[in-house]
């Protein structure tokens, strides 16, 4: 089972408390993560990834292991911890301002 922390906009749109956790079969890449989150929580699509591009929206960031993986490509494997189960995988809202 995968864990996903969501930011709080996302878990209240999505209609869920704290972490959720997926199955997610095969290879664990974000694409394939975020495939599961959609398919599971039809109300996200297109608040993290773009409709029609797939690509991650702007000010959305993901983090795997305290690592900032959003500029990784898409299809590239997510670290083992995060494969497992031990480790979560976060989608954070970014800050901007001045």
């Amino acid at each position: 089972m995968i864990r996903v922390v969501l930011p709080a906009h996302l878990r209240k749109l999505a209609h869920v408390d704290g972490e959720v956790t997926l199955d997610v079969e095969g290879l664990v890449t974000q694409r394939s993560l975020l495939d599961a989150l959609e398919a599971r929580y039809p109300m996200l699509r297109g608040t993290i990834r773009d409709h029609v591009s797939q690509q991650r929206r702007p000010f959305v960031r993901f983090f795997a292991c305290e690592q900032d993986v959003s500029h990784d490509a898409p299809d590239a494997p997510l670290p083992a911890a995060v494969a497992t189960g031990d480790e979560p995988f976060l989608v954070v809202g970014a800050m901007a301002g001045g």
